[in-house]
């Protein structure tokens, strides 16, 4: 073996204390994970976790990393408001350039690595004739592969028909190696423009062989259902597994029988709903006085209903969302908040967000199990729930056996008054 990982305890815990275990790499591949101490590696370089949860890496199923890291440029969204992000965005949009694009996303892939990300999927605005975007980061894409698993989805932010050579330039996208199909049909112009814009989508998707991902219904409006035109193409083009919805914040809106109707259908359909939870609890419900909307799908009866959900980051300091440092514990957090999945059952099910779940919708082999890549990490926690409570540091991060980042935890030292001993503050006490 040449990487031997003792005293872990392993993912998923489902709140138990369970047995440590150590785990044994050779080569890309997980050989052997037997219980603590069993396992001998002569020359094996040896991780001490100490108790501390192994899970698989973290999935971030929704950012764009073209846009991350252009907070205030060319100005700030001072209303919070989607809108005005997307027209913040098309103004700075026309001074991209091949080296900024890929200077700011590089930057932002190295904070979610170090923090527990494996497998990110970004979408890439592909409104634009030159496709600079999308060029940078296709060629970002091979460059950090040692890092990370990065899958780039052709995403229309203007619309496909509502933007000039809109159909063109998607297939363009694909042609260049987008390697899934992104979508807004709520932004077309029409409720015509939009089905056939989802139409389109299958279309293509029959085309290429290539899945979906497309942002859907992020709006307030309870009038907005292109879901159910997504769900009804999915099954009508045998594409269950293969497609996935992001926002889809008028849900929160709809009246509980037309939900609970949607919700029996994409569970047929096989639809994945991948909730971003820290952008749109900030962006929704701006144009309401009191109460005010939550701004995110319905996730918990999503989840209770068999449906696949999974968590995204979104945005990471852009026109959308000034805040984030690329944490999936942080969206996470904030997602079992809004969400009111506090139970302690429920906290345990969320984490699946960012790992299980989030990985199935993107079709990748995964998990921590002998045999298979030796991709995990190591958090400075005992189990799921403090790792969503805590959202303590990723102490190592290993990709295809390959120990890719590592970060001392942090420690507090109080010192009180009178002289007395100074008193370590550690998580355990937190």
């Amino acid at each position: 073996m040449d990487l031997l990982i003792r005293d872990a305890r392993l993912h998923p815990t489902r709140g138990s204390r369970p047995e440590p275990v150590d785990v044994g790499v050779t080569a890309d591949r997980i050989v052997a994970i037997q219980p603590c101490g069993t396992l001998r590696a002569e020359g094996a370089i040896e991780l001490q976790a100490g108790g501390r949860l192994l899970s698989p890496p973290l999935v971030d199923p929704h950012v764009h990393l073209d846009a991350v890291l252009t907070v205030g440029e060319p100005r700030h969204n001072e209303s919070g408001t989607l809108i005005e992000g997307i027209l913040t965005w098309s103004d700075r949009k026309q001074t991209l350039t091949h080296e900024d694009v890929k200077r700011r996303a590089r930057q932002a892939i190295l904070w979610e690595v170090a923090q527990g990300t494996g497998l990110i999927r970004s979408h890439v605005d592909v409104c634009d004739p030159n496709l600079v975007a999308l060029r940078a980061l296709l060629e970002l894409r091979d460059e950090v592969r040692d890092l990370v698993d990065l899958r780039l989805i052709a995403f229309p932010q203007d619309g496909i028909l509502s933007f000039p050579n809109g159909r063109e330039l998607m297939r363009e996208a694909m042609r260049l190696g987008c390697d899934v199909i992104g979508g807004i049909p709520h932004y077309e112009w029409t409720r015509d423009d939009g089905v056939a814009e989802v139409h389109f989508l299958f279309e293509l998707a029959t085309e290429t062989g290539k899945g979906i991902d497309l942002h859907c219904d992020e709006t307030d409006d309870d009038q907005s259902r292109f879901l159910e035109v997504v769900a009804a193409d999915t099954m009508r083009n045998g594409m269950q597994g293969r497609v996935v919805a992001g926002h889809t914040t008028a849900m929160g809106s709809y009246n509980d029988a037309y939900a609970f109707k949607l919700l029996q259908i994409l569970k047929r359909a096989g639809v994945t709903i991948v909730a971003n939870p820290l952008d749109n609890v900030a962006l929704q419900g701006r144009f309401d006085s009191y109460p005010k909307r939550r701004g995110m799908t319905r996730v918990k009866e999503l989840d209770h209903a068999g449906v696949n959900v999974a968590c995204g980051h979104d945005s990471i300091m852009d026109p959308w969302y000034p805040l984030g440092r690329g944490s999936m514990l942080d969206a996470l957090s904030m997602l079992v908040h809004v969400g009111q999945m506090t139970g302690r059952s429920e906290l345990f099910r969320a984490y699946e967000m960012v790992t299980t779940n989030a990985a199935r919708a993107a079709e990748v082999d995964y998990g921590v199990e002998e045999g298979k890549p030796a991709n995990f990490i190591v958090l400075d926690c005992e189990d799921e729930a403090e790792a969503i409570r805590l959202r303590p540091a990723a102490r190592w991060v290993v990709r295809l056996g390959r120990v890719v980042a590592e970060t001392e935890p942090s420690h507090s030292i109080v010192h009180a008054a009178g002289g007395d001993e100074p008193v370590s503050y550690t998580k355990e006490e937190g």
